[in-house]
């Protein structure tokens, strides 16, 4: 039966969905984020595209894509699906089954609250980590990873989930305090899905040196299919007012920061740095490796350029991106669904193999498959490609028997859809 036909099938899973919030409450990395509040006052009409109107980012001509076509069906393996991820048997066996299943791209972590999620020699070095992460079994886990990803057929892009992001306590934050940036208050930190956090200072020479070598590692040392950053790899924009950013502004218009931090002109400098900061990411990765992806993951454009300073647009634009999945974490359809319009979003789609990222639960918060198939559905209307956040949700821990999760998502994707390298 076609989900929502009815208005009491429709009411009853929103009382269920309802009922399972109030009663799972979440904790900070296990709750069900909460939509990104509405972005500050515009002139843009909904469905438009928010950048600055004297913005002069180059239009490129569309590239040669570096993937075919095919519709991306991706998943996050995430902190939480270690005990996966660590124990080669159940790797081997979770790869098995979603090549079974007819998925395509697995975005592995590799970089979170500090650490590195592999043999890391740069994390080594400079004092951040004194540790080599490995397998229960004592093996590179990202190694193996590829290695079975790549046997069955699917892409393996490692993600940077913490980008610019690190625990205020991490060794990262205390080690390099001259790396972080302040709020115009002074305030070092921010309230995030992983609670209380600092941020790296994306304009900070040091910082950037750093991020290019993990970069830099990852795609020198293994044989995986790009880097994905996602809305980490950003700053929000209550902050650049420390010493670095705020000299940096002086020198380049003479004026000092405005207080309003979301400025138009503050907005835009500042996002433009970052945007630079995307090009050197996008040549070191294609110098290693010109086959490789570069992946970002971003929420919806107005909000993203607005409150994160990513101009991923800007970045598709100049040729810089080679994937999009845009980050849609709704509990319902009715919001859901406005977002899919998004002006950005469809030129995406017409440039660059683009896709919707779907919650599939989290461990206190649970989604009912009919909602996850719904979400799907609608992306696909749009001729997007979708990836799931994340593993444990797809099945291991749901609302339904693992069965019956199991043959909802073949259902899904009842034939192979093989991204290839072209």
């Amino acid at each position: 039966m076609p989900f929502f036909r009815h208005r009491w099938l429709r009411r009853l899973v929103l009382v269920l969905v309802a009922v399972a919030a109030t009663v799972l409450p979440g904790f900070a990395m296990a709750s069900f984020p909460p939509p990104p509040p509405p972005p500050p006052p515009a002139s843009a009409t909904p469905g438009t595209v928010a950048a600055p109107a004297t913005s002069s980012v180059p239009v490129a001509q569309p590239q040669p894509l570096s993937l075919n076509r095919a519709e991306i069906r991706g998943v996050w393996m995430t902190g939480n699906d270690m005990p996966v991820l660590r124990d080669r048997d159940r790797m081997q066996l979770a790869v098995e089954q979603l090549a079974r299943l007819n998925f395509n791209t697995i975005y592995p972590v590799v970089w979170n609250s500090g650490i590195a999620y592999y043999a890391s020699a740069s994390t080594q070095r400079r004092g951040i980590q004194s540790f080599t992460f490995r397998g229960l079994q004592g093996q590179d886990v990202l190694a193996e990873l590829i290695q079975a990803g790549h046997a069955k057929g699917l892409l393996v892009i490692p993600w940077f989930e913490f980008g610019f992001m690190a625990p205020p306590g991490s060794e990262l934050a205390r080690l390099h305090p001259q790396w972080l940036t302040r709020k115009q208050d002074g305030g070092l930190t921010s309230i995030s899905a992983a609670g209380e956090v600092v941020w790296l200072n994306p304009l900070h020479p040091d910082v950037q040196a750093f991020i290019l070598e993990l970069v830099q590692e990852i795609i020198s040392q293994y044989d995986g299919d790009g880097i994905q950053f996602d809305d980490h790899m950003s700053l929000p924009s209550d902050f650049g007012y420390d010493d670095v950013t705020t000299a940096l502004y002086r020198k380049e218009t003479r004026k000092a920061p405005p207080t309003n931090p979301r400025d138009p002109a503050w907005l835009k400098w500042r996002a433009d740095k970052i945007s630079d900061f995307m090009q050197r990411v996008h040549d070191t990765v294609h110098a290693a490796k010109p086959s490789a992806v570069v992946s970002v993951s971003p929420n919806y454009y107005d909000f993203a350029y607005k409150l994160q300073l990513q101009d991923w647009l800007g970045w598709i634009r100049r040729g810089l991106v080679d994937e999009l999945i845009v980050q849609l974490y709704r509990p319902d359809l009715d919001s859901f669904l406005p977002l899919l319009a998004e002006a950005a979003l469809l030129e995406s789609r017409t440039r660059i193999p683009t896709a919707v990222a779907i919650m599939t639960g989290q461990r206190q918060r649970l989604v009912p498959m009919e909602l996850i198939q719904a979400q799907v559905n609608a992306v696909r209307e749009r001729q997007l490609g979708v990836a799931f956040f994340y593993f444990e949700t797809l099945w291991d821990r749901a609302m339904e028997p693992l069965s019956e999760r199991k043959l909802a998502f073949q259902q899904l994707f009842p034939s192979p859809a093989p991204r290839t390298m072209i």
